[in-house]
């Protein structure tokens, strides 16, 4: 699964975007610097998230929508097209 597909799944269980996820996260005071445990908490108790589609938010969270290239053009079952991932919901990506 890319990593794209684990933000989509996220948006797809929990009705928000990634981006609306990262505001609340921010509103939380939850940002650069976040240790993972209290941000999985909030996506678990909030939004039934488990670990693995928990720690693709961490990383939006914590470090942005930028991913490495490690994956990027691949043709694994991990790779990405970009690396850079759309936070603004599956519908609108261009």
């Amino acid at each position: 699964m890319s990593f794209q597909a684990y933000l989509d799944a996220v948006e797809t269980t929990t009705g928000r975007t990634p981006r609306q996820l990262v505001e609340q996260a921010t509103a939380k005071g939850f940002g650069p610097g976040t240790q993972a445990g209290p941000i999985l908490e909030w996506l678990k108790e909030d939004y039934g998230l488990g670990r693995g589609h928990g720690m693709a938010m961490v990383h939006v969270i914590t470090k942005g929508p930028s991913i490495s290239t490690k994956h990027v053009g691949s043709d694994g079952v991990h790779r990405d097209a970009s690396d850079t991932l759309w936070l603004d919901g599956k519908a609108t990506r261009p």
